[in-house]
């Protein structure tokens, strides 16, 4: 696959960062962190590299190794899924679609010499029904070592996410994202990408953190991932994206209530709503009497999405 390195990145504050996504599909930040942080990051997440074997499947790779639950294997995550500018960012373009935005998942890569490059593909592809318009998900790379043309980079097609009814696109079109430890790769789920080949002697390692619309099934089941045993060590804003906070109305409850319960934050039993402002006032509304039958969908539709009757 041929491609040419990217030159075009963002500013670093959200707006600037958003604006980018929108027009490109992709967005790269540099120097979003200090180098010392993904390399501490690096560092602790090494003995993991080491012992994970190689992923199996077309999708995946064979040069691959892949590994989840980063939250819980070392607490420089939180620098990373919190980082403002980038977290503000994604809400920009995603919270017009939701309540809150969750994670979707958390995956370190390293993708070792040799092999062939990764299917291009849009993640937002994992979920089968889409609404033309509505972004579904923000993955944001950030890389542990150099990403270059020649060992790898991230391969996205700029502007394909306004062309999805292509699957392939030509290999002129795209671009290898080339950062340095601390820079930042930003690109929406429905951007066609994929990994591309290593051609030195060395692995190139990083991860991804990805972002995804609050009422969605996410690729990583953080109950799973990160059980309140684990969940209940993290800052409030970080167990919240980690799945311990209700996506209005009603979604994602424990007991009937917000599942930050199981983190010891409430009591454990007796429902409690979760509601949107606007679905509140129609409910009163329907009280009142003032909705009656044939009042148009676009009146009521915040009504229409209220589940648990």
């Amino acid at each position: 696959m041929v491609a040419r390195a990217a030159d075009s990145v963002a500013g670093r504050d959200a707006a600037s960062i958003a604006a980018h996504l929108r027009e490109h599909g992709y967005s790269v930040v540099r120097g979003a962190l200090d180098p010392s942080l993904p390399g501490a990051l690096a560092s602790a997440l090494a003995p993991t590299f080491d012992a994970t074997p190689r992923s199996v499947g077309a999708f995946y790779g064979g040069n691959t190794k892949r590994f989840h639950g980063l939250l819980g294997r070392s607490r420089h995550m939180e620098a990373f899924v919190l980082h403002p500018a980038i977290l503000d960012a994604v809400k920009l373009i995603l919270e017009p679609y939701c309540d809150i935005i969750q994670l979707n998942l958390t995956q370190a890569i390293e993708i070792l010499p040799g092999g062939l490059a990764q299917p291009p593909h849009r993640d937002q592809d994992m979920w089968p029904v889409h609404a033309r318009g509505v972004e579904y998900l923000v993955n944001v790379m950030w890389p542990f070592t150099a990403y270059t043309a020649v060992n790898g980079a991230t391969i996205v097609w700029p502007g394909s996410h306004h062309r999805l009814d292509e699957i392939v696109m030509a290999d002129d079109d795209a671009l290898a994202v080339e950062m340095a430890p601390g820079d930042a790769l930003l690109f929406l789920g429905s951007t066609l990408h994929c990994g591309g080949v290593n051609r030195t002697e060395a692995s190139r390692r990083g991860m991804i953190i990805s972002y995804s619309l609050g009422w969605l099934k996410p690729y990583e089941l953080p109950w799973l991932a990160y059980p309140p045993r684990i969940a209940s060590s993290f800052p409030p804003e970080l167990a919240a994206l980690a799945g311990y906070r209700a996506h209005r109305p009603n979604l994602g409850t424990f007991e009937g209530k917000c599942p930050s319960t199981a983190l010891g934050v409430h009591g454990t039993l007796g429902a409690i709503d979760a509601l949107r402002p606007e679905q509140e006032m129609l409910i009163g509304l329907y009280r009142d009497g003032a909705l009656q039958p044939g009042t148009p969908m676009a009146t009521r539709s915040g009504l229409a999405r209220f589940a648990g009757g």
